[in-house]
């Protein structure tokens, strides 16, 4: 058994990525987790209670270890409002969906969010975007937490390692959905995961958990011959059955637009890789002018939900790897079987 499985309790060397913005499902991390892999689910929308019930939940799903994922907040995105010109911009789409903006375009603050998965103890946390305060691995060491930090850059992981977290993911540039660089911006954090992996494994000494491009077993070994511990798949358990992902973004994802991916800011504020549709096409001029997170996100939910409850992909954040075409329709325990048969 490798270190990470011992770290983290774990038969197979395999973590599911944790989806935010309601793109992750109990049924898909418990299924994960079940078949010997850490089920994860992206917790950063939620308040403290939500998360209290949402760890409650897990463990009735399931015995065996899991992790849930929290985002550390970015220091210039404190206090943030939304001004006119950030609603008015968006006014054609809120018109033909017929949603409006949000009454509020806040965001549950991250001290609250800790102390409270601090308080329900989940097996696992895990974080992106940042280094969490002491206090909160100081809290997760006192009651047996295990915390993973994530990584864009070697100088990110030595930072985390010093930190004091427990495990490292390498997330390369090949990676879906948000980009967490925190030292410096992510236009220079742009390292792909053949770079990253063992660039990282050769500077720190805790495990590492390769990112970004490995759908299928021969990503895993690939991984894991760099120099990883293990791996995090996120884009191909997003189209499994369990995946909380729309019915619009899982055959977005199937298809053939799913070779192209973009980096934006348009769906959050913040940078993340997407399958480039209407919205994106249409708004790209004023990729710099969106306010940052978490102002944007809330602007953009009335849109993304009411677009992806209709079928409307041209309006849908369709987050994704550079891996997605290797992805493939099945229940989330095939696709662990699949990622570590031989």
């Amino acid at each position: 058994m490798g270190r990470l499985q011992e770290l983290l309790g774990i038969e197979h060397p395999v973590v599911q990525g944790p989806f935010g913005g309601g793109l992750s499902s109990v049924a898909l991390a418990s299924a994960v987790s079940e078949g010997g892999g850490l089920g994860s689910y992206g917790g950063h929308i939620l308040g403290g209670d939500e998360l209290g019930a949402l760890v409650g939940a897990l463990k009735a799903a399931t015995g065996r270890p899991f992790a849930v994922n929290l985002w550390v907040p970015q220091p210039e995105e404190e206090g943030l409002r939304a001004v006119p010109a950030d609603v008015e911009r968006l006014r054609p789409y809120y018109e033909e969906l017929g949603v409006g903006p949000p009454a509020r375009a806040d965001h549950p603050g991250f001290a609250e969010q800790a102390e409270a998965l601090l308080a329900a103890a989940p097996p696992v946390i895990s974080f992106v975007m940042g280094v969490p305060p002491a206090w909160v691995l100081e809290g997760a060491r006192r009651s047996g937490i295990v915390t993973i930090g994530t990584a864009t850059t070697v100088e990110e992981a030595v930072a985390l390692r010093e930190a004091g977290l427990d495990a490292v993911v390498a997330s390369g540039s090949d990676a879906g959905g948000h980009r967490g660089a925190f030292l410096r911006p992510v236009r220079e954090s742009l390292v792909g995961t053949f770079s990253l992996v063992p660039q990282v494994a050769d500077a720190v000494d805790i495990p590492v958990i390769a990112a970004g491009g490995i759908a299928d077993r021969r990503g895993v070994r690939a991984a894991l011959a760099l120099g990883a511990d293990g791996v995090q798949v996120g884009t191909a358990f997003l189209t499994t059955e369990e995946s909380g992902a729309s019915r619009t973004h899982k055959d977005a994802l199937l298809g053939p637009d799913a070779r192209v991916t973009v980096l934006t800011r348009l769906f959050s504020g913040r940078t993340a890789r997407a399958i480039p549709n209407r919205f994106l096409r249409e708004m790209e001029t004023h990729e710099q002018d969106v306010p940052p997170y978490p102002v944007q996100n809330a602007l953009m939910l009335p849109i993304r939900r009411e677009a992806a409850a209709s079928g409307l992909p041209g309006l849908v954040n369709l987050w994704a790897g550079q891996a997605a075409p290797l992805a493939r329709a099945a229940r989330a325990a095939d696709v662990l079987i699949a990622l570590t048969r031989d």
